[in-house]
């Protein structure tokens, strides 16, 4: 096939997309502590927070099961949308992303090794993609690890946070690769991009915290050109697993009774849906799990709040009571602590490839067309080789 992987398997190969064999890789993070003048500021914005908290104290409206509120948006409900239900609220999102603006590292091993195998799959293609798109999450590591990888010439930088395309156009100032490279503020449910205008669309550890997946994919199939790449890295099911274990235990422990803390997320199984319900064509779906050492549970929090990818629910409880807190620490430590003293977060990431339909690609054989059956094979070559 021109112009696409080798390693995807097509469609004829496959009837449907696939799981390979999740790879592990355990990462160590060393904390470095903030500049001084960062401190003070990140100091300075904590107890300006706490002040407004007290002035205007916020408060929770939790919806009836099977009733909807005539405020709609307010509850987490899409009034101008037949009700559809909202799951994230991504003003908060957008808040969230701000912070990490200031508070992201500069070089993180976690997002930089996703960023890295995501890029990976454009050196197995033979084609090159002159424009492209990358949006939210890890983007600027996916900025800083390309060097020149898929033939890019023109890159554009899209996030929802206004603060986050602030930097990544300061740190553009100080690359010299010569790399033609715009930056908008938007935001991935609603694409401010053309039809038929990119040759590839990349999406890294940002797809999840959308309220409709199928139709922000969907949008991006309508943005992209013929025979264009899709590559997606999206946080799975498996993410946080001891986090969310030892959350449960001590919130059943000391509150007796759970509240969402967790965002949902997405299965491996459903990822090869979610790209033929949005249209692609050759789906393919691979997953790689990361393994990262924290000194503590109270640092894994830190790390996520500098990915943003801290909770972001409708109805999520407004208040984390400070001995559920410290019980959940030690709950963790106790459960999953390793001889050096350390405990381990599971990352689960879910790679997608997905290319836009073209008359070169190849397609399925019609059913019934085949002229050997898998029965004569096994005759000729016998059960063991079969």
């Amino acid at each position: 096939m021109d112009g696409r992987s080798s390693s995807n398997t097509s469609a004829s190969e496959q009837p449907g997309p696939f799981e390979t064999k999740p790879k592990t890789l355990s990462i160590r993070l060393v904390s470095c502590p903030p500049p001084p003048a960062l401190a003070m500021a990140a100091g300075a914005a904590v107890a300006a927070r706490r002040l407004l908290l007290l002035r205007h104290p916020r408060q929770l409206h939790l919806l009836p099961k099977h009733q909807f509120s005539s405020s709609a948006a307010a509850d987490g409900l899409d009034g101008g949308d037949g009700g559809r239900v909202k799951i994230f609220d991504r003003d908060l999102k957008r808040r969230h992303r701000d912070r990490a603006a200031w508070a992201m590292r500069e070089n993180d091993a976690l997002l930089d090794a996703v960023a890295d195998n995501l890029l990976d799959r454009l050196e197995d293609c033979r084609k090159a993609f002159p424009s492209a798109l990358c949006m939210g999450g890890a983007a600027g590591a996916v900025r800083r690890l390309l060097r020149g990888r898929g033939g890019i010439e023109k890159l554009t930088m899209m996030d929802m946070s206004e603060d986050m395309v602030k930097k990544w156009r300061e740190l553009e100032n100080a690359a010299e690769d010569g790399l033609e490279t715009n930056f908008i503020v938007g935001d991935e449910e609603y694409l401010p991009i053309k039809e038929n205008s990119q040759d590839l669309i990349m999406s890294c550890l940002g797809l999840h915290w959308t309220n409709d997946l199928p139709g922000a994919m969907i949008q991006c199939r309508l943005a992209l050109k013929p025979d264009g790449l899709f590559l997606a890295a999206i946080l799975g099911g498996e993410t946080l697993k001891e986090l969310r274990i030892a959350c449960t235990i001590a919130q059943m422990e000391r509150e007796g009774g759970i509240s969402p803390r967790m965002s949902p997320l997405a299965q491996v199984r459903d990822a090869g849906n979610l790209l033929s319900r949005a249209g692609f064509a050759l789906p393919g779906v691979d997953v790689d799990r990361y393994t990262v050492k924290y000194n503590s549970a109270l640092e894994l929090v830190e790390h996520l709040r500098a990915m943003a990818e801290t909770n972001a629910l409708f109805q999520r409880s407004p208040i984390l009571k400070k001995d559920t807190a410290l019980a959940t620490a030690a709950i963790y430590q106790s459960m999953f602590g390793l001889e050096d003293g350390t405990i381990p977060a599971t990352f689960q990431v879910i790679y997608m490839t997905g290319w836009k339909e073209h008359s070169s690609q190849q397609k399925a054989k019609r059913r019934g067309s085949a002229t050997v059956s898998f029965s004569d094979i096994r005759k000729q070559f016998g059960p063991n080789q079969a």
